[in-house]
């Protein structure tokens, strides 16, 4: 029985250790204090606050761009694509230089993918789930923040640069 009362009276203490100090306001120059009502340890739910402060739950899908540098041997490399392994990466890495420097990631995407659908589309790889890539691919997307410009990721596909768009 006193394990169903548990979570109210954590959320009470919560409340009471927040509001425990005097607000203080200015008026005419001098500082008071404001007194708060005394929170009821019985009757006290948490406030709209409490809630604002809680960790936003994960997206369900995200939208992004990406920059795919493939080398030979990478799955569905274009046949145009001779490059090695070690050169692809040379060149994801002079990518990722430019997306961190501000450098406009539509542009980056026409100049340097070989992903020739997102090459079309500005880099997009639209609005995905999670499932919907390969997981290296989508852990990266769905860790960024919006606007953020992930570092270099390895797929079978090759490499990528990922920017989150929403």
């Amino acid at each position: 029985m006193r394990d169903h009362f548990l979570p109210a009276i954590l959320a009470t203490l919560v409340l009471i250790a927040c509001e425990d100090k005097p607000a203080i306001t200015r008026d005419s120059g001098a500082p008071t204090a404001s007194a708060a009502p005394a929170a009821s340890p019985v009757a006290a739910a948490p406030s709209a606050s409490a809630s604002a402060t809680a960790p936003k739950p994960p997206p369900e899908s995200v939208a992004c761009q990406h920059v795919l540098v493939a080398y030979k041997g990478a799955k569905n490399a274009p046949d145009t694509v001779k490059r090695s392994k070690a050169e692809a990466k040379t060149r994801v890495d002079e990518v990722l230089v430019k997306a961190k420097a501000g450098a406009d990631f539509a542009d980056l995407a026409r100049e340097y993918s070989d992903d020739v659908d997102a090459k079309e589309r500005a880099g997009s790889a639209g609005k995905f789930k999670r499932p919907d890539r390969v997981k290296a691919f989508s852990d990266a997307a769905f860790a960024l923040q919006v606007d953020g410009v992930s570092d270099v990721v390895e797929t079978p596909f090759g490499f990528h640069v990922i920017k989150r768009n929403q």
